[in-house]
């Protein structure tokens, strides 16, 4: 099974051999060159279909989400997603919630999102010490009990205040 740090490295170098040809540089390209290209689409395409397939990824707003059906607390997770080139899922609007929310019903579980309480109690916000833009939290959440820091998401695709030192299926977006 194609891992998602091999799929992003392909896709990488896949671009960047589109973009330094679309850059006009002195490197005629012929139609070996051009069937080279056709091959590596080709096959990133195919690539990306068996993935969906298999439930690894899925997209949205430009935003690739991938999961490698593993479980793992938040600051794992925030590792994990960090070392395949990508950061944690972090929703920034309904589509892309929609987008996580595909992962954690496939395999029943919920999922941390990239975001945290920041110094005032019950306030959240996205890594980074940016606002929440978005936010789509369950019924009387965020409670606000004691040491609920990480946000994860439930199978019905609202978010709840949580302990960041549960297992949470991880799920990173490129």
């Amino acid at each position: 099974m194609l891992s998602p740090q091999l799929f992003h490295k392909i896709l990488g170098v896949a671009f960047s051999l589109l973009l330094y040809c679309a850059q006009g540089s002195d490197l005629l390209v012929d139609s070996e060159m051009e069937g080279v290209i056709c091959q590596i689409e080709h096959r990133i395409s195919r690539l990306e279909r068996v993935l969906y397939f298999l439930k690894m990824i899925t997209a949205s707003g430009g935003k690739i989400f991938a999961t490698s059906e593993k479980k793992a607390d938040f600051h794992t997770t925030l590792t994990k997603c960090k070392e395949a080139g990508g950061s944690i899922a972090t929703p920034r609007n309904p589509d892309e919630n929609d987008a996580i929310l595909y992962f954690v019903k496939s395999f029943n579980t919920y999922a941390y999102l990239g975001i945290k309480e920041c110094l005032i109690p019950s306030t959240f916000q996205f890594l980074g010490s940016r606002q929440l833009s978005y936010t789509n939290w369950h019924l009387n959440e965020p409670s606000g009990k004691e040491e609920e820091e990480c946000v994860e998401m439930y199978t019905d695709g609202t978010w709840n205040d949580k302990s960041c030192n549960k297992n949470r299926l991880i799920v990173c977006q490129f």
